[in-house]
C-alpha cells in the first residue's frame, strides 16, 4: 500500500512534532513572500474556495495564523454561506449598466458639460439611480474632465461650432514675367471652411487700399448670389487686410477674425489651400502674363470645386453628382493634362 501514498504525505509523516512545526513556520514565510508580489486582491474560484474550506475546516481556529488571501473574516463567511447553501455575492456596489454609461458619455463628448449638469440632463431621461460621484469615475475613466469647460474653449471648438459659416482668407503670390521684368502678382482667395470651396476675388501686382477694399465688396456679392450666411471671416495680421477692408466686410453681417501672430494654424483652411494650388499648378508654370495666371487659376479652382477628391469630405469631390454605374471610363483634362478627372460616361 506505501506505493499509493504521496511521497510528501510520507515525508511528513516521518517527522517529528518539532520538525513539522518547523516545515509549516517556513511554508507559511514563503506563501506570505509570494503573497507580497501579487495584487492586493486576489480572486478565487467557486472550486479553489470550496478546495480551501475544505482543507480549512480540519484546522479550525488556528486557520486564522495562516490566512493570507483572505481575512479571517471573509473565510468564516464563506464557511456560514457553504452550511447553508447560499453562494457569497459580490461586495460592493453593482456596476452602472452599460446603456447609462454611454448616455453620460455621450452628454460630455457632446456638450462639455460637468458632471452636475449631466445629472440633470439624466434625470430629464428618466435616469435617477445615479449619483455624482457615479457620475465623475465615469466620466475620469474615459479620460473626460467632469468638470464643465470654462471660457471660450479653444481655437478647434470654435472651428467646429462655426463651419457652416465660417470663412477664411489669404493671400498668395506668383512671380509671372511681364512686359516690365518679373513681377510678383498677388491673389485673394477666399475659403469656406465647412465646405472646403474655394472663391478667388481678384489678383493684382499693386494691392492697395482701394483694390482691397474692392475685393471686400465682391466678397459680399458673391455671399449674394449663392444665398450663402457667413458669420465670420478669419485672415491672418498681413497688413494689405486694411481697417476698411474690414469694416466692408463686418457691414455686410460677418464678424472679422485676426489670428494671432506667428500662428499659421489658426489660418489653417487658407493656407492648405495656398499649398495645395502652388504644389499641385503653380509650381508647373513660367507664368508669362497676368492674364495666363488668371487662366491657370481659374482651371484649378474649377478642378478643385468640382472634381478633385478632398480627404476631409471622404476622398469624394465637392459638388459629386450621382456616379453613372457601368459606364465607360472617361478622363477630363485641365492645363494640357496637368490636371485629371477621371468618371464614367452616362448610359
Amino acid at each position: 500500500m506505501a506505493r499509493f501514498f504521496h511521497p510528501l504525505i510520507l515525508m511528513l509523516a516521518s517527522l517529528t512534532r518539532s520538525e513539522l512545526a518547523r516545515q509549516v513556520q517556513y511554508l507559511k514565510a514563503e506563501n506570505e513572500i509570494l503573497r507580497a508580489k501579487l495584487p492586493k486582491r486576489v480572486t478565487v474560484t467557486p472550486a479553489e474556495r470550496r478546495r480551501l474550506l475544505k482543507l480549512g475546516q480540519k484546522i479550525g481556529p488556528a486557520i486564522r495564523h495562516l490566512l493570507t488571501i483572505v481575512t479571517y473574516r471573509t473565510f468564516l463567511r464563506w464557511l456560514a454561506g457553504d452550511r447553508t447553501g447560499k453562494r457569497p455575492g459580490k461586495r460592493g456596489r453593482p456596476r452602472t449598466d452599460e446603456e447609462v454609461r454611454e448616455i453620460i458619455i455621450r452628454l460630455a463628448k457632446e456638450n462639455g458639460w460637468g458632471y452636475t449638469r449631466i445629472l440633470g440632463e439624466l434625470k430629464k431621461l428618466g435616469i435617477r439611480r445615479v449619483c455624482r460621484s457615479t457620475v465623475i469615475n465615469i466620466l475620469k475613466a474615459n479620460g473626460l474632465d467632469p468638470g464643465p469647460q470654462r471660457g471660450e474653449g479653444s481655437w478647434d471648438e470654435f472651428l467646429k461650432i462655426h463651419a457652416k459659416t465660417l470663412w477664411a482668407c489669404d493671400f498668395l503670390s506668383k512671380k509671372v514675367w511681364t512686359m516690365w521684368g518679373l513681377k510678383d502678382v498677388y491673389i485673394l482667395f477666399f475659403v469656406h471652411v465647412g465646405s472646403r470651396r474655394v472663391y478667388v476675388s481678384g489678383m493684382t501686382t499693386h494691392p492697395d487700399t482701394a483694390w482691397v477694399a474692392q475685393q471686400a465688396r465682391n466678397f459680399g456679392v458673391h455671399l449674394a448670389e449663392r444665398g450663402e450666411e457667413a458669420s465670420y471671416l478669419i485672415h491672418d495680421r498681413d497688413t494689405k487686410f486694411t481697417a476698411q477692408f474690414d469694416a466692408i466686410v463686418e457691414a455686410g453681417g460677418p464678424i472679422v477674425k485676426e489670428s494671432a501672430i506667428k500662428a499659421p494654424n489658426q489660418n489653417a483652411f487658407a493656407e492648405r489651400w495656398a499649398q495645395s494650388v502652388q504644389v499641385e499648378c503653380l509650381d508647373h508654370f513660367v507664368v508669362v502674363a497676368e492674364a495666363h495666371l488668371r487662366h491657370i487659376v481659374g482651371e484649378y479652382v474649377a478642378y478643385f470645386n468640382t472634381e478633385r477628391p478632398h480627404q476631409a469630405m471622404g476622398n469624394r469631390p465637392l459638388t459629386q453628382s450621382a456616379a453613372a454605374v457601368g459606364g465607360q471610363i472617361l478622363c477630363r483634362e485641365r492645363l494640357g493634362g496637368l490636371l485629371r478627372h477621371y468618371y464614367r460616361e452616362a448610359a
